[in-house]
């Protein structure tokens, strides 16, 4: 195996009211991580917002292996955490301890507190797998469990007449894994439909990461952030990912249709939990 794990980025949380002044370089450095997917390579950027980190793993011809992650201080990356991976790129397979887990495309896996050795692997080094990892603390374990794209729960939302037609999968789930703060899912945009989250909203109690894949090179979500009547923007390219703060609206608007992976954490795992930001009162 391979131990490749590389801190790309540590992340301060910020103050809205400094926020207020930021220019489009400085949102960038502080809420848009660049680079998940490096071949070869495990990427983990570390966010303040709720601990939460956020990264990918890209194996080719070796196994990657999850390494002690200097910013959490603890003997093993797990040791006081949770993850939730899904697989956004060819079939591969995660190692944990002594359990195996096949993940094809769109596939999901919990990790509970406490795995001591967790590894990833493509099936074939020219077509890999691509590991999208978020990671939060955790109090109690859970068991490991793997998540088929089939069995999450599915949620039809949105109508072509507001551009915003869309279906929800929600994998990490407490109904469903036993999670202790980590939610995670992912939303898919039909063809002709470019809004997502909208009428948008904040979520006071935590926070929340996207990841926007299965975008064409040459296209962009228009992600928008900010207090609601402060509000900001981001341009994101493909499988670049963005930090929302508790205080931040998130929602986007893309140049076609794409797909984005949500995940949360903080004081509670409601996924209904948010505060309305209508759209009228948008500034």
């Amino acid at each position: 195996m391979t131990s490749a794990t590389k801190t790309i980025d540590e992340r301060q949380a910020a103050h809205p009211r400094d926020v207020r002044s930021y220019d489009t370089e400085t949102l960038r450095q502080d809420f848009l991580i660049e680079r998940i997917f490096v071949p070869g390579e495990v990427a983990l950027t570390y966010s303040h917002y709720d601990r939460m980190i956020v990264g990918g793993a890209m194996p080719a011809a070796k196994p990657l292996t999850l390494d002690p992650f200097a910013p959490t201080g603890t003997p093993f990356f797990l040791a006081r955490r949770e993850l939730g991976v899904i697989n956004l790129g060819g079939a591969g397979s995660v190692s944990v301890d002594s359990e195996r887990f096949e993940l094809p495309s769109l596939d999901a896996l919990y990790v509970g507190l406490g795995a001591k050795e967790v590894s990833f692997a493509s099936a074939d080094p020219a077509n890999p797998a691509k590991f999208y990892l978020t990671s939060a603390p955790a109090h109690r374990e859970a068991r490991h469990q793997l998540i088929r794209k089939e069995d999450a729960n599915t949620i039809h939302l949105g109508s072509a007449e507001t551009s915003n037609k869309r279906t929800i999968r929600q994998y990490i789930m407490p109904n469903s894994t036993g999670t202790n703060q980590l939610v995670m899912g992912m939303t898919a945009l039909e063809p002709g439909s470019v809004w997502n989250s909208m009428p948008c909203h904040t979520h006071t109690r935590r926070m929340e990461a996207y990841l926007y894949f299965n975008l064409d090179p040459a296209h962009r979500v228009f992600h928008f952030m900010g207090e609601p009547q402060q509000t900001r923007h981001l341009l994101v390219a493909n499988e670049q990912a963005v930090i929302s703060p508790n205080w931040s609206i998130h929602c986007g608007c893309g140049t076609s249709n794409y797909s984005f992976v949500w995940a949360m954490a903080g004081d509670n795992v409601e996924f209904t939990d948010m505060d309305a930001a209508p759209v009228e009162t948008l500034r």
